[in-house]
């Protein structure tokens, strides 16, 4: 088992360099991040269900290969689609056949849909070091109706940069959001890192 690409993933500083870098991984992206015990789709699969019903209409941001698409299908939701920026990640995803539908979106318009077309979104590991940005975080918000939930994950590396907290704590000071879901736990278990799983209720 190589882990080349998961001790690396976290040094990429640029949008350009991270999309060559999960076109390369997109092959054995799944093997590896299971290997390794990677936990948190499963922990925001399992946090969005206690707010969000089977059925309701769920966007799966920065979707990969798919993997958090298969944990939300494995606690019962029935209606996910997905979108990324990266096409390779996305073909493995399409040939797997989880979503209801599944797109490649440009990272200067991440969000090609009318706000509370979704019911809730989840961005798995997608918001720090080596994935998106910060700015994603109001993005998605910013998408959802009244009422919708956002779950996502911020792992060890971005809990130590005050700059996603800051937009998170931005986010709930000026009452776009509250916090429903909050709990710290395993995140890659061979790393030994963690994660906090959130889940927001827009307002």
């Amino acid at each position: 088992m190589s882990d080349d690409f998961l001790s690396n993933v976290y040094d990429l500083d640029s949008q350009e360099k991270t999309d060559a870098y999960y076109s390369k991984w997109a092959p054995t992206y799944d093997r590896e991040l299971i290997d390794n015990g990677y936990r948190s789709p499963q922990r925001c699969a399992e946090a969005l269900a206690q707010f969000v019903g089977p059925d309701q209409p769920i966007l799966d941001i920065g979707c990969g290969t798919g993997l958090s698409g298969r944990a939300l299908a494995a606690v019962g939701f029935t209606n996910v689609s997905g979108q990324d920026v990266n096409a390779e990640m996305v073909e493995v995803a399409r040939a797997a056949d989880i979503y209801r539908e599944l797109r490649v979106v440009d990272p200067a318009n991440s969000f090609p849909f009318d706000v509370g077309t979704y019911d809730a979104m989840a961005a798995v590991g997608v918001i720090g070091a080596g994935a998106a940005p910060a700015s994603v975080l109001p993005e998605s918000l910013s998408r959802l109706a009244p009422g919708g939930h956002l779950v996502f994950s911020f792992n060890d590396h971005v809990i130590e940069d005050s700059e996603y907290a800051d937009v998170l704590a931005e986010q709930l000071d000026s009452g776009v959001a509250e916090s429903v879901f909050c709990e710290y736990g395993p995140h890659i278990e061979a790393l030994g890192s963690g994660a906090n799983v959130y889940v927001l209720r827009r307002l």
